[in-house]
């Protein structure tokens, strides 16, 4: 499984704290579910932060059914990538899943404060948007590595997978 390493400017070496959480890559006739907060009108791949106790697979599925309402099945993971921003570092396993039934959202309440939907989006749409994260450079950084990240994640999926995208 390939493994990146994302360094932000302002990080601490050697990094101190370390957050782990997932990603998850799921399309359905032709279309990608994305979480999408109204709010700052960001967009991404489900996932979140691992609780204590859960494995990366638990997490995955724990949270495309908190943000989107889907259950979903991670089926293989392709990716991990190491963020290192101030005194952290965000380890994201990303997964392609497949979606087993559906469910209803349990938003937390910053993600309600957001106004944050599920949405089914073109790939294209997706990979468009993210791949603009350099747009925020010094103006809104944590939205310049949220895309980051989600950009770095969605084309390693295309790479793995051009015949089938």
């Amino acid at each position: 499984m390939k493994e990146i390493n994302i360094f932000g400017t302002e990080r601490s070496v050697p990094h101190t704290k370390t957050k782990i959480g997932t990603r998850a890559v799921i399309m359905e006739n032709g279309k990608l579910l994305l979480s999408h907060e109204e709010i700052g009108d960001y967009w991404m791949l489900p996932g979140g932060g691992m609780e204590d106790g859960e494995t990366p697979e638990e997490c995955c599925i724990r949270e495309v059914a908190e943000e989107t309402g889907y259950q979903a099945e991670p089926l293989r993971e392709f990716l991990v990538i190491n963020e290192y921003y101030g005194e952290y570092r965000y380890v994201c396993h990303c997964f392609i899943c497949a979606v087993t039934g559906r469910g209803e959202q349990r938003l937390t309440e910053i993600e309600r404060s957001r106004r944050m939907v599920a949405e089914w989006a073109p790939l294209s749409f997706f990979v468009e948007t993210v791949s603009r994260y350099r747009e925020y450079e010094g103006v809104n950084e944590a939205k310049r590595s949220a895309y980051l990240r989600e950009y770095t994640a969605i084309t390693e999926y295309i790479k793995e997978n051009e015949s089938h995208v």
